[in-house]
């Protein structure tokens, strides 16, 4: 990102809403280099934010790697807010991006109070957004973090999270894009002489004679209160207790099945409806990336945004600018606290110190006024 006001002028700011949030160029309180670390941060709390820009010239990925990289740090300590981009082909109307604009890919962090915490992967395939079936961790520190996914023209994907490999797998089988290979036949049925009762009551079990006890019985140590009046209080009844000898409901016990046949499997066949498509992974006009999101605490910084067919440079590069990053990120946030705590440290010692001298002023006013007592009780 640059240093400088041209960012602006690659970035389209939305105007579908006319309270989004607005993004400002900084390299936020701590960095590794104040001039190299610069990104795009949300400046207003409770905001939409809607941003977008459009690459020189748009591009397919047929055939090829599709590569979609770049950092997000939520300085702030997010609690609630998105850190993923959306990429758009090219009949996005930046002047009118808003959270119903078709995309291509979503793609990035997600933090909403202790139970989501995830990293979106979302594909649009013909005309539905599709989620991942995967649960894959975001980061929700305070520094800087990378992001990175792969989709390959094999139908696979990996995802990374500071250049180390969360998850990968297969795009059919990881997303719903298309229907089953296999489903239940319709015409299939469980037999009806088929027992799959593990186990069964045992026949020659029968219930004991003496089983049947009263749950509760009048507690034969109550005796009727001397002042009881049966014709004002009524009959006096013993109260009710629980029964030592209750043994509750009676179940015979339970025998090995002997026509227990396992559990009944549907028959599978193929699924009518099922095409396979080779081409899953392929995005044939990349044209814009953009950020279309909400916050209730701003302070997130986007940066180091990389579309590309190589992902092996891609994670090489990111991985060496997130180790200059996060290490003077790191000091310069600690040396940060540090100072923070000497500045505490000084202001509560400094609260003592008045304390003890505002109680050594009022002892010394209580002797000037003991003094003043004895003086008048000598006149």
């Amino acid at each position: 990102m640059e240093a400088c006001d041209a960012w602006e002028s690659r970035w389209v700011q939305s105007e579908a809403k006319s309270d989004y949030g607005k993004f400002v160029l900084t390299a936020g309180k701590f960095y590794g280099c104040a001039k190299k670390d610069k990104g795009i941060q949300t400046s207003q709390d409770a905001r939409f934010y809607a941003i977008s820009s459009k690459f020189p010239e748009p591009f397919s990925n047929k055939d090829k790697n599709l590569v979609i990289q770049f950092t997000v740090k939520h300085e702030q300590g997010i609690d609630c807010g998105g850190g993923y981009l959306k990429v758009f082909d090219c009949s996005v109307n930046q002047k009118k991006l808003d959270g119903d604009s078709p995309y291509l890919v979503m793609f990035g962090p997600d933090i909403c109070g202790p139970m989501t915490r995830k990293v979106h992967v979302i594909f649009s395939y013909k005309g539905k957004n599709l989620l991942t079936k995967k649960s894959i961790s975001c980061m929700d520190d305070k520094y800087t973090h990378l992001y990175t996914l792969v989709v390959k023209p094999d139908n696979t994907y990996e995802v990374y999270v500071d250049a180390e490999k969360k998850e990968s797998g297969e795009l059919e089988g990881d997303w719903d894009f298309l229907p089953p290979k296999k489903i239940k036949d319709p015409e299939a049925k469980k037999p009806e002489d088929w027992d799959d009762r593990r186990t069964i009551d045992d026949p020659d079990d029968k219930k004991p004679d003496d089983w049947e006890k009263p749950e509760h019985i009048p507690d034969p140590d109550a005796t009727k209160p001397e002042d009881w009046d049966d014709e004002m209080d009524g009959e006096w009844e013993p109260p009710m207790i629980d029964n030592p000898e209750y043994k509750g409901e009676w179940k015979p016990r339970q025998i090995d099945n002997p026509n227990y046949k396992g559990e009944w499997i549907h028959p599978m066949i193929d699924n009518p409806d099922y095409s396979p498509d080779s081409n899953l992974y392929l995005r044939e006009e990349v044209c814009a990336l953009g950020l279309d999101l909400w916050q209730v605490k701003s302070g997130t910084i986007f940066d180091n945004f990389l579309v590309s067919d190589d992902p092996e440079e891609a994670l090489r590069v990111g991985k060496e600018m997130l180790e200059e990053t996060k290490k003077g990120e790191k000091e310069m946030h600690d040396a940060q606290e540090e100072e923070e705590k000497k500045k505490r440290d000084a202001e509560s010692k400094a609260s003592k110190e008045n304390e003890n001298e505002d109680e050594d002023d009022e002892e010394e006013d209580e002797a000037l006024d003991d003094d003043a007592a004895d003086k008048h009780d000598e006149l």
